[in-house]
């Protein structure tokens, strides 16, 4: 029999807008059921749980602040409730570390709260939120942490944002290595720039902005979330089970 992603599940932080929205529809659309996570918007996560419902998959959307790694527990609680009840299962098959926020600032002016909220959400949830979950991930399960184009290329303005994301990527080499025995692969998805509300939607909303951006790269556009969703199936799909421990970026040659 032909193996397939159909009948997995999986957990997606933030997924209720952009790339984790999208993740999860091209994922249901592919047969994948998905447990999303929001930290605020609690109606755009229902709108996306309708929409998943809307394509014959199932879909939870549980409420989570990454930035508090007290709550994981209570969100792992959550997670197992939701797999007993709504699959009848007590584990999942892909975890992607997705969630996160944008800060603006040159090095010089990055606040020490800035930084700290910075690494608590997107070095610190990665690694902890895992941690917590790692009973939970089938063992052959597979494992996406989100990264940026930023760790590559430089921007100024984003030195503490890009920091933590060279963070995760290594993370994932760690990752890789220690979960080899349990057949768990880990990878890291690297986007470019994408027309998200990101960051307050600049990319997106500022044509001079995105224009400038788009001169940068090979594919002479700016990425949209679907780019990445797509991404994102074609890594967790079988015929991507022997990479592992890698850094993907999927900008379309930005800044080559």
């Amino acid at each position: 029999m032909t193996e397939s992603i159909q009948q997995s599940i999986a957990v997606i932080t933030g997924g209720s807008r952009g790339l984790g929205k999208s993740m999860a529809l091209r994922l249901a659309e592919r047969g994948v059921d998905s447990i999303i996570s929001y930290h605020s918007a609690a109606s755009e996560a229902q709108a996306v749980l309708s929409e998943i419902e809307s394509k014959g998959r199932k879909c939870v959307a549980l409420r989570l602040d990454a930035s508090d790694s007290s709550s994981f527990g209570a969100f792992s609680d959550a997670v197992q409730r939701a797999l007993a009840d709504v699959w009848q299962r007590r584990n999942f098959d892909f975890l992607i570390n997705n969630a996160g926020i944008g800060v603006y600032a040159s090095l010089a002016q990055t606040s020490e709260a800035q930084f700290d909220e910075l690494m608590k959400v997107h070095l610190k949830a990665p690694f902890f939120l895992t941690q917590t979950l790692l009973p939970l991930i089938v063992d052959g399960g597979r494992i996406l942490n989100v990264s940026s184009g930023l760790s590559r290329f430089t921007f100024p303005g984003y030195g503490a944002y890009a920091a933590m994301k060279g963070g995760v990527e290594v993370l994932t080499r760690y990752l890789a290595k220690e979960l080899g025995a349990r057949r768990i692969s880990v990878n890291t998805l690297a986007p470019g720039a994408i027309e998200t509300d990101f960051g307050g939607g600049v990319v997106r909303d500022d044509s001079q902005l995105n224009a400038l951006i788009a001169s940068g790269i090979a594919l002479g556009r700016v990425g949209l979330p679907d780019d990445i969703g797509r991404a994102v199936v074609m890594l967790l799909s079988p015929e991507s089970a022997w990479i592992n421990g890698q850094r993907i970026e999927v900008s379309g040659g930005q800044m080559l």
